[in-house]
C-alpha cells in the first residue's frame, strides 16, 4: 500500500501546508471520479517565487518553481483524499502556465519540474498528459500548475 509520508521522506521532500485560495474559489472539486485541483502558484518557505523566464529566471529556476507547484498540488490531493491514497487511480492531466518573455521557447522544460515530481512521488499513477503555455501570471509568480486526477 502506498504511504505518502514514507515516499516523501525517501525523496527528502516535505509537503507545504495546502495553500488557501487567493480569491473566490475552492482548492478542489470532485465530480464523479474526477478530482480537479485549482492552479497552484509557485511559492516556497520564503514566499512567492516570482520572475519572468527568459528575462530574469533560468529554465532551471523555472523547473524548481514548477516542482514547488507540484508539491502544493499533492498537498491538496492529500487533503481531498483524507490521506487515503488507495483512492487515487491516476493523475490524468497537468496544465502549466509559465510567466515568460515573448522569445522564451522552453515552457515544456520548465513544466518538467512538476511532471518529474509527480512521477517520482506517485510512480506510474503520476504519469499524465500535459499542456505547457506562456502567460502573464498573477502576482508576478513564475509558474502556475493545475491538476486533474482520477479517483475511486
Amino acid at each position: 500500500m502506498f504511504n505518502l509520508q514514507e515516499k516523501l521522506q525517501e525523496l527528502k521532500l516535505q509537503l507545504p501546508d495546502a495553500p488557501a485560495p487567493a480569491a473566490n474559489y475552492v482548492p478542489f472539486v470532485r465530480s464523479g471520479n474526477l478530482l480537479f485541483i485549482s492552479g497552484q502558484i509557485s511559492s516556497d518557505e520564503n514566499g512567492l517565487i516570482v520572475g519572468v523566464l527568459g528575462k530574469n529566471m533560468t529554465v532551471e529556476d523555472g523547473y524548481e518553481a514548477a516542482a514547488r507547484c507540484g508539491l502544493s498540488l499533492i498537498a491538496h490531493l492529500n487533503n481531498a483524499l483524507e490521506g487515503d491514497f488507495s483512492k487515487l487511480k491516476r493523475l490524468v492531466r497537468l496544465a502549466g502556465f509559465v510567466n515568460s518573455d515573448s522569445n522564451f521557447q522552453d515552457h515544456p522544460k520548465v513544466l518538467n519540474g512538476a511532471s518529474d515530481l509527480m512521477v517520482r512521488v506517485l510512480g506510474e499513477k503520476g504519469e499524465h498528459i500535459r499542456v505547457a503555455v506562456g502567460a502573464t501570471l498573477p502576482l508576478g509568480v513564475a509558474v502556475e500548475v493545475e491538476a486533474l486526477f482520477e479517483v475511486i
